[in-house]
């Protein structure tokens, strides 16, 4: 079925849901480099214009990727509440925004529309918002989830403290560690990871992390980010875990050039109710990013941010702890600078949020995108503004493994005063103990990690 609109005079005609969705986009270089992107700022119009009258019903008959052919989109149709669907499937996408956006939809009406919608559906609204407008509906809603603490309440914002070093030394890592502790980071998770993604390596790290977690009765998640079937394994041979991790994409195809189906999620889910550290019952990580699909040839000629949402849709019947969008790290081919990362780390949120995830992000950069540490910033506060889950932190915001820039741990407590958040609150009693933090502020003794030395370490 072909689509069409007139605009200025000229007649644009789109082939397919796929091409309408793809050149609805906002500028992205990975688009261009796909060669999927709207040729022209009046096309990209048009194709707005033209998705904003198509209706979720549309959308719902017309995945990018088939059901046949692809596992993703299986889970995505599979777990659809049908009822909820059968009420809104003659919605278009201008009145699924207009809903959004109205007084009307509250956190729990929008968690009841949601079971509704497809990945497809939720690409779709989020091209015709603003970056206000992910900014104004992504912080109606709450995800909560529960490990061994509980991430999502309204008036908190927690972090992952991300221990890196280049050659995994457990002392370089636990100084680090030490260090985001004592600056109040970690209350999501610490999570390093690792350069030598071996079982021997990530039971190591995993031993000390826990080690450190229970000498300090820290209410906290930890986890090394190896490869899922190596951390499976670590969890086989006795090594405590809170959560495993992996990275996942918006297709069948971009899973498995990961190393890994839903059917090794399934398993590892198992191995920790059974084996894990955790109380519960959400034990999951999930990393996504704009572009990993691009990046291995998965993304069967949809645009990036369509599969993104589908990397949503794959998390979703995991019911994971945490999920966050690593938003520049892949480079410039994908988002090429501060302006397209902004806009991409507003949409991952909007996006996870909408599908019932508890998100966050990884507010970074790299040294050859037309960015800086100003507009990583930026973001880190504007997706405070949204309600985002957790950020990111490391040393002085540079990841001296991943060769990258993100948050620093001192940065998260700047975002906290500006907004008036909070660290989970299991977390900041346990600040308040060890006095690094006294009424929701950072005392004097924040960031010195000689709190944390004893004697032989």
């Amino acid at each position: 079925m072909k689509y069409s609109t007139i605009l200025s005079g000229q007649h644009f005609v789109f082939d397919s849901v796929k091409e309408v969705l793809a050149k609805a986009g906002e500028h992205k270089s990975g688009d261009i480099l796909a060669g999927v992107a709207a040729k022209s700022d009046i096309e990209r119009i048009a194709a707005k214009d033209v998705l904003a009258g198509m209706t979720l019903k549309e959308l719902y008959e017309n995945p990018v990727v088939s059901y046949e052919e692809d596992e993703v989109t299986r889970l995505n149709v599979d777990g659809l509440n049908q009822k909820i669907y059968q009420e809104i499937q003659n919605w278009t996408v201008s009145e699924l925004r207009e809903w959004l956006l109205s007084y009307k939809a509250d956190n729990a009406s929008i968690h009841r529309i949601s079971k509704g919608l497809t990945a497809e559906m939720i690409a779709a609204v989020c091209k015709l918002m603003t970056n206000l407008d992910l900014i104004y509906v992504s912080q109606k809603i709450r995800v909560i989830a529960t490990c061994n603490t509980t991430v999502g309440e309204r008036g908190i914002m927690g972090t992952r403290l991300q221990p890196n070093h280049p050659t995994d030394n457990v002392e370089g890592i636990t100084a680090s560690l030490f260090e985001g502790l004592s600056y109040g980071c970690g209350d999501v998770l610490i999570g390093l990871n690792p350069v030598n993604d071996t079982v021997s390596s990530l039971s190591e790290v995993l031993k000390r992390f826990d080690e450190v977690k229970n000498t300090f009765e820290i209410p906290t998640q930890i986890c090394v980010l190896g490869h899922i079937n190596d951390q499976i394994e670590a969890v086989k041979r006795g090594a405590p875990c809170d959560m495993i991790f992996q990275s996942i994409a918006g297709s069948e195809k971009g899973n498995r050039a990961f190393g890994f189906s839903a059917e090794t999620v399934r398993e590892a889910q198992e191995l920790l109710r059974t084996q894990g550290t955790a109380a519960g019952p959400n034990v999951l990580y999930f990393e996504t990013g704009q572009g990993s699909e691009l990046s291995s040839d998965a993304h069967w000629g949809a645009d990036q941010v369509t599969m993104e949402a589908r990397c949503y849709a794959f998390a979703r019947p995991f019911q994971p702890f945490m999920v966050n969008t690593v938003v520049g790290f892949i480079g410039p081919e994908y988002l090429y600078d501060s302006k397209q990362v902004t806009r991409a780390g507003l949409e991952d949120h909007f996006m996870a949020k909408l599908s019932g995830l508890p998100m966050g992000c990884d507010c970074c950069y790299t040294n050859h995108m037309m960015a800086d540490q100003n507009d990583i910033e930026n973001l880190a506060l504007l997706l405070g503004s949204a309600g985002i889950n957790y950020i990111l932190g490391v040393p002085s915001s540079d990841d001296i493994m991943l060769n990258y820039q993100t948050n620093a741990y001192h940065d998260i407590n700047a975002v906290r005063e500006i907004l008036g958040l909070r660290p989970i609150p299991a977390f900041e009693r346990w600040l308040e103990k060890m006095g690094i933090m006294e009424n929701g502020r950072l005392t004097s003794r924040a960031g010195d990690p000689t709190i944390f030395m004893k004697k032989g370490r």
